[in-house]
């Protein structure tokens, strides 16, 4: 096929501005890893921890106290937010409420660090109610995981502010539970996340390779539902990790459409899946690895399935919005600093 002038200059254009148009994708994704963060204090299993129902109550008093001697028992000196045992349906008391406790807790200076009791739902309907200027102001480890997925993002969209995908206080504190939460927030190191050789049976590579970018993510379910809002931070460049609990794969396959209809997965570096609890494929089903493989590896970036992220007994500690590395090879990754200041 022939081109006059008139079709040559306009095909260099497109080209140039398909060229400027990488330039600056490029440019984004490094801005994104050199982001400006804000790093909380670390704690020790001394310190005065501030207990907040954010979501869902723990409905079983016995449960409750159980939870109190757990905590007490690893060494932690606890404060109670006022509304923390109030119940509102499968809500733990109202919105303001909820909203005001968590507040307080940053706003009280003898809390060192804040632990959500448990996930659940209800965490985006406290949103509008924060006050992220008083937040980013007191900055202290925010911890928990699930529904709490929804502080994580906020927080960080609106203020930096690095905070835990980790442990809730009902959650199992098993001795791999603890040792990674006081490898990242004790002892201050870097976090290493290599899955123990007893689980290995159910993780596996979607896709080889090695990538950096800031680490980002949580529940599925509660990431999905904050698209569109300004409280997502931006992906770009990023590592996602991601865990759910009780999903078909239909729904996996759904929510996972949706974040790459938002643009969020044609923007990623690296794709981490720790395990979707109860989410077995039925009948006339496809397995949740021909959903990865269908959406994911296709991206070609590293991606990999099976970490310890999930509604499981054994839970890493992952510090919200710092740079990271992923080996999807070797089913494992690592953040590459401190995560307390």
């Amino acid at each position: 096929m022939a081109y006059s002038r008139k079709d040559f200059l306009k095909l260099s254009g497109m080209g140039a501005f398909a060229l400027a148009g990488q330039a600056v994708n490029a440019c984004t994704k490094e801005a994104q890893l050199q982001k400006t963060v804000i790093k909380p204090n670390g704690i020790s299993f001394d310190s005065t921890i501030g207990l907040v129902a954010p979501a869902s109550p723990i409905y079983d008093p016995a449960q409750f106290d159980e939870m109190l001697v757990t905590l007490q028992e690893l060494g932690f000196n606890l404060k109670l937010g006022k509304h923390v045992r109030d119940r509102r349906g499968y809500l733990a008391g109202t919105d303001e409420d909820r909203a005001s406790d968590l507040m307080n807790m940053f706003k009280d200076d003898e809390v060192e660090a804040i632990l959500c009791i448990r996930g659940g739902w209800g965490c985006n309907r406290i949103l509008p109610y924060l006050d992220f200027e008083i937040i980013k102001s007191n900055p202290k480890p925010l911890i928990g995981f699930s529904d709490i997925t929804s502080l994580h993002m906020s927080m960080f969209a609106k203020t930096g502010l690095v905070s835990f995908h980790g442990p809730v206080g009902k959650s199992e504190w098993n001795d791999f539970t603890k040792s990674s939460f006081k490898q990242v927030l004790v002892d201050g190191k870097p976090g290493m996340y290599q899955i123990p050789e007893e689980e290995l049976y159910n993780a596996y590579t979607i896709r080889g390779g090695k990538a950096e970018g800031l680490i980002l993510g949580g529940n599925l379910s509660v990431l999905v539902a904050m698209l569109g809002s300004s409280y997502v931070p931006s992906f770009d460049g990023a590592i996602l990790f991601l865990e759910d609990v009780g999903e078909d794969p239909y729904r996996v396959d759904r929510m996972i459409t949706q974040l790459k209809l938002a643009g969020i997965l044609d923007s990623i570096n690296g794709f981490i899946f720790g395990q979707c609890t109860n989410c077995d494929a039925g009948a006339n089903s496809l397995t949740l690895q021909q959903v990865f493989d269908d959406h994911i590896k296709p991206l070609n970036i590293p991606a990999f399935y099976g970490a310890m992220i999930s509604h499981e007994s054994k839970n890493v500690t992952i510090p919200v919005g710092l740079a990271s590395s992923i080996d999807a090879d070797t089913l494992g990754f690592s953040i590459n600093e401190s995560a307390i200041a």
